[in-house]
């Protein structure tokens, strides 16, 4: 028999053996499983519906806000040109004095309004009323030199009258004398005069003629006298001139002395106190008009084709929480900023980069917004131009 086969045989037990009775196995508590409770499917289903329902009103206002942006686009947006690199700018005028000296008073405080023609501050003022008291005093001196001088000048013109006149005199008796000395001479050769009275006749000729030539003498210095006289009065007008020349310009640095503010505007970086001595060109305090600002906005040279002079733009700034401005585009800039700047890029050197370059155009802000008063240089703005807005071409 195979060892593999299957063991049949009946096992028997011994005959003396005792049998056991037989006993039950202990039975094993078998638990039920636990059916689904419904509360803990009812959140899914309820995510399930909520999400079922949000799903469609999403897609909804997706599809809403698509198509409304689509529509503000193509009626409105794409007529827009914008840019946020825009800044409110002013021609602020810097205070500086044109003379030098120490600072006698400051008549001004930080941000304080001020009016065109108000004093900022002065300068000590003494040694430019000194100057302007020397060049009036010499001025003075030199006048009454002018006077005299005319004097004299009328003085030697009236003896150069008186020697004319002594001239014509002299003339007279010249010719007097010569008559007769004529007459002696013929008598002599007739026999009917003497020698004697020849003689006398010709030694008044003589006179009359040497009495001639002083008076042309006493002519020639009195016209020389008026020649001098005249040319120390063109030395001493020359001299006044000057002196006017230096009393205006004392009477000018006087006026420096104090300086004004050129126009309407606020105070602003003031770095001068009591006592400080100041020099001309120094930087002394700003004045802004703040009534006179305006916005700088630099646009990509891809947005210029449809900017032009007179287009309206809506200006935003945050300063004033965003309050809608409407300002006016006034020019463009003939170059880029890039051509303006302190270091001009050189694209010849063989490393070139295209860059898109940018052009600072010019925004007039309405009388209106500038009244608020709540603008500043320097802030920054976001501007929207409507090129809808632009002038129509004019033809000549």
């Amino acid at each position: 028999m195979s060892s593999n086969a299957p063991n049949t045989a009946e096992v028997r037990p011994f005959p003396n053996a005792k049998v056991a009775p037989a006993t039950e196995a202990p039975e094993i508590p078998v638990q039920p499983v636990a059916a689904p409770r419904p509360a803990a499917e009812a959140p899914a289903k309820k995510k399930r519906s909520v999400r079922s329902f949000l799903l469609p009103i999403i897609g909804l206002a997706l599809l809403g806000g698509g198509a409304w942006y689509g529509y503000d686009y193509w009626t409105t947006g794409r007529f827009m040109i914008s840019t946020d690199d825009a800044y409110v700018q002013a021609d602020m005028a810097f205070v500086s004095p044109k003379i030098s000296g120490y600072v006698d008073q400051v008549k001004v405080s930080e941000n304080q309004l001020v009016k065109a023609g108000d004093p900022l501050l002065t300068i000590d003022d003494g040694d430019y009323k000194i100057a302007v008291a020397q060049t009036e005093a010499q001025i003075a001196t030199l006048a009454k030199t002018l006077d005299r001088i005319d004097a004299q000048t009328k003085a030697a013109q009236a003896s150069l009258q008186q020697a004319q006149a002594q001239k014509v005199a002299d003339q007279a008796a010249a010719d007097n004398a010569a008559r007769a000395q004529q007459r002696a001479a013929q008598l002599v050769k007739t026999h009917v005069g003497t020698q004697a009275q020849l003689d006398d006749a010709q030694t008044a000729l003589d006179q009359a003629n040497a009495a001639l030539v002083g008076a042309d003498a006493q002519i020639a210095a009195a016209q020389a006298n008026i020649g001098v006289f005249e040319a120390q009065r063109a030395e001493s007008a020359s001299t006044l001139a000057s002196l006017q020349l230096s009393r205006d310009k004392a009477a000018r640095d006087l006026s420096f002395t104090v300086l004004k503010a050129p126009y309407d505007g606020v105070v602003g970086n003031r770095s001068v106190e009591q006592g400080d001595l100041v020099s001309p060109g120094q930087k002394l305090a700003v004045v802004v008009p703040l009534d006179k600002l305006y916005i700088v906005a630099n646009f990509k040279e891809t947005q210029l084709a449809r900017l032009v002079p007179g287009e309206k733009v809506n200006i935003s700034v945050d300063a004033i929480d965003g309050h809608p401005i409407q300002g006016t585009v006034s020019s463009l800039a003939p170059a880029s900023g890039a051509v303006f700047s302190l270091l001009p890029p050189e694209n010849a050197t063989g490393n070139f980069t295209k860059v898109v370059q940018r052009v600072p155009v010019r925004i007039d802000v309405p009388a209106d917004a500038l009244k608020t008063g709540k603008l500043r240089a320097g802030l920054s703005v976001v501007v929207n131009v409507d090129s809808r807005t632009a002038p129509a071409a004019t033809t000549n």
